[in-house]
């Protein structure tokens, strides 16, 4: 499989997926294919349908600059890679509601009366969950969006490498975002494999599994 096939083979991608650290800066993805592997991942679930997850990709020598100050540790991630994108929560999530419960009735997923049921219900329990409550459920949902990324971009031949290791308290700001709406989930490096990844091993079933 080379950059750009698509597999749809699940097995393959699932087994073909390892953390990449090094990758081949001569190899570029298209905004167009970016656009796509993103539409492919924002297909995860999420808490109500919210689909809280905001991305910002950072693929031009201005950005790669600026993250590299706050992923020193991952300067060779950011540097060869084709892009990273930088996976945020956005606590005004519920602004985007009503659009979305709208476009499922315009689209005949839902009949109006049921969409005004749901709506209400929706503003009265985010009009008194906890800040803290909220933000954990949208990091949640953030995580599920960066797996599929991940796996997604697997799928069009790219490899990736989930980074926890930048400074969160500073990142949306430096990227001219609102330090308290957007919350961080983690940085996805994205691009093709410099070299063959190393191989790691999973615990077996029965150590992390229980039937009852």
């Amino acid at each position: 499989m080379t950059a750009t096939t698509l597999s749809n083979d699940f097995k393959e991608i699932i087994s073909t997926r390892h953390s990449v650290r090094v990758y081949d800066p001569s190899v570029k993805i298209s905004r167009e294919e970016m656009t796509e592997i993103l539409e492919e991942a924002t297909l995860a679930p999420s808490s109500v349908n919210l689909q809280p997850w905001r991305f910002l990709v950072i693929d031009s020598p201005e950005g790669k600059a600026t993250l590299e100050e706050l992923a020193p540790g991952n300067k060779n991630q950011v540097t060869t890679s084709s892009a990273v994108i930088a996976v945020f929560g956005d606590m005004n999530a519920f602004d985007n509601a009503d659009y979305i419960m709208s476009t499922d009735v315009e689209k005949g997923f839902m009949p109006q009366e049921i969409k005004e049921q749901i709506m209400a219900n929706y503003t009265d329990l985010f009009g008194r969950i906890p800040a803290q409550a909220f933000r954990e459920m949208i990091l949640i949902d953030g995580g599920l969006v960066s797996m599929q990324l991940m796996l997604s971009a697997r799928a069009h031949g790219y490899d990736t490498n989930p980074i926890g290791g930048y400074d969160k308290s500073r990142i949306a700001e430096a990227f001219g975002m609102e330090k308290e709406r957007y919350v961080p989930v983690m940085l996805i490096s994205v691009g093709k494999a410099a070299k063959e990844p190393r191989k790691t091993s999973r615990l077996p079933i029965d150590r992390i599994a229980q039937w009852k």
